[in-house]
């Protein structure tokens, strides 16, 4: 038996994208389902993208979403370091190895030159590839241009003519033809390795077993197979996960939204509805069910239901999952993410009991946290003004008054504060008492309270006035 080793190697660049998330969770699934270990590495090998303090985010992200990992930065494992410029030597080693077997070359090209002559091929309609010029020197030539300290770099030698075919567990049978490839760069003048070496070099010393990684690394694969045929190691199996695309089918971007987890999570996006919603990204159980946890898609996930085809980003989809996060989660905690939002707009946010009163008052309004702040205005202004001609002809009824008024005598009398329960035991007694039922019983309240006909659930309204405001506030319109 394959002992299950995924990986998911992100490169500190910045915010994870949600695509990243993505390959992350099905990496994490699949390995989850076969009893496996789930890696982080960190390909940091391009030194001039680095932002400081990506690998710290990169790795609360994927914590915030649930998605530990089994080995990687600060948890360390048996096979690490776990990020790749501290593994430089390992790479050199091996590119030297494939120069010594024929299977690489020092390229001596200029970046003037290289850039020229790329210019040339697309003025010419050709595809931008490296000519061969520094494959065809003679021994005695490299040796010179070595020993003059000519800066240089090591290409692998791609196959001059034939094709690879190989077998991904998404797509199935892939061949792609030698002639499309390029000689790629393996090893930079500054000593660090590309892409390409890299992730062939970490994936066999950190002995992974499925590459399960993004479609735009499809055309790669075959240096990368033909680098594990060269250096004599076994090659992972490979699937390639289908595209993010906008809803007109173009790829995911930020000209036409968030792309960030970062800009969700500080939307007030719950991690449960993020990871649910991007897990039915290109992936599904094979019936109607909608909502999972964790635990589930671990248990349901197969590569095998994994479309080939792109995935659309549907933003009315995650915020409808999102909201019935919001409203079904515990009320406590949906009340703690809140608060920053309310604080950030200048509400007084001092009593926890108060605010959670607000959030279960208004959470049924809300596909995302932050919306939170236009739909509290009312419970935080001390001036009521009457919204529309509706409130004022239902207050000048006759009905009205005697309902706020028998309301006021109920409160006076009422011993302790009032509540939701001891509000609806005293609209009962009034409806009793004065036969006034429906629209004409708590609409005169709710006017009374707010100025406007519709809002929260009443009953959750005076629970959060509490008695004395209420009765300023009646009677205030009583003598109007």
């Amino acid at each position: 038996m394959v002992s299950i080793r995924t990986r998911f190697a992100p490169s500190p660049t910045g915010f994870l994208h949600v695509g990243g998330l993505r390959t992350a969770l099905y990496n994490y699934l699949f390995a989850k389902k076969h009893n496996g270990q789930f890696i982080l590495r960190i390909e940091d090998t391009d030194q001039t993208r680095i932002v400081p303090g990506a690998i710290e985010n990169l790795i609360e992200t994927l914590h915030w979403a649930g998605i530990e990992f089994d080995e990687g930065p600060n948890k360390g494992g048996p096979y690490g370091p776990y990020i790749q410029s501290q593994r430089l030597e390992l790479y050199r080693k091996h590119a030297q190895e494939l120069i010594e077997k024929g299977y690489a070359y020092y390229c001596f090209c200029s970046p003037e030159r290289l850039e020229k002559m790329r210019e040339e091929q697309i003025k010419l309609k050709q595809q931008p590839r490296y000519d061969g010029t520094c494959r065809r020197l003679s021994q005695e030539e490299v040796k010179k241009k070595l020993d003059e300290g000519i800066p240089k770099t090591i290409r692998m030698k791609i196959p001059e003519w034939g094709e690879l075919t190989f077998h991904d567990l998404i797509r199935g049978d892939v061949t792609i033809n030698f002639k499309t490839l390029d000689d790629q760069i393996i090893l930079k003048s500054d000593g660090f390795p590309t892409y390409h070496l890299a992730v062939v070099v970490d994936d066999h010393y950190m002995k992974i077993s499925h590459v399960i990684r993004g479609e735009e690394w499809l055309p790669s694969t075959p240096k990368h197979i033909l680098l594990y045929e060269y250096l004599n190691w076994k090659k992972p199996q490979f699937a390639h996960l289908p595209l993010l695309l906008n809803p007109d089918r173009t790829k995911l971007s930020k000209r036409q939204g968030d792309v960030a987890v970062e800009d969700y999570r500080a939307k007030g996006y719950l991690p449960e509805a993020i990871v649910n919603f991007i897990a039915l990204l290109g992936w599904n159980p094979g019936d109607e069910r909608e909502f999972f946890k964790l635990d589930e898609l671990i248990n349901e996930f197969s590569l095998e239901r994994v479309n080939k085809a792109g995935a659309i980003f549907d933003i009315k989809k995650l915020n409808w999952m999102n909201s019935h996060y919001i409203k079904n989660s515990d009320l406590d905690r949906i009340t703690q993410l809140a608060i920053p939002f309310l604080k950030e707009k200048g509400y007084d946010v001092s009593n926890f009991q108060k605010v959670k009163i607000i959030v279960e008052a208004v959470r049924t309004h809300l596909e995302y946290l932050a919306q939170i702040v236009d739909y509290v205005d009312i419970f935080f202004t001390e001036i009521v003004e009457i919204e529309n001609g509706e409130a004022r002809e239902i207050l000048k009824l006759d009905t009205s008054k005697t309902v706020l008024e028998k309301f006021i005598q109920k409160l006076q009398n009422l011993d302790g504060e009032i509540d939701r329960e001891k509000f609806k035991q005293l609209m009962k007694e009034i409806q009793n008492e004065t036969s006034i039922k429906g629209k004409n019983l708590f609409m005169p309240i709710r006017i009374a309270l707010t100025g406007k006909t519709h809002g929260p659930e009443l009953p959750l309204l005076v629970e959060y006035f509490g008695k004395e405001k209420i009765k300023q506030r009646l009677e205030k319109f009583i003598s109007l």
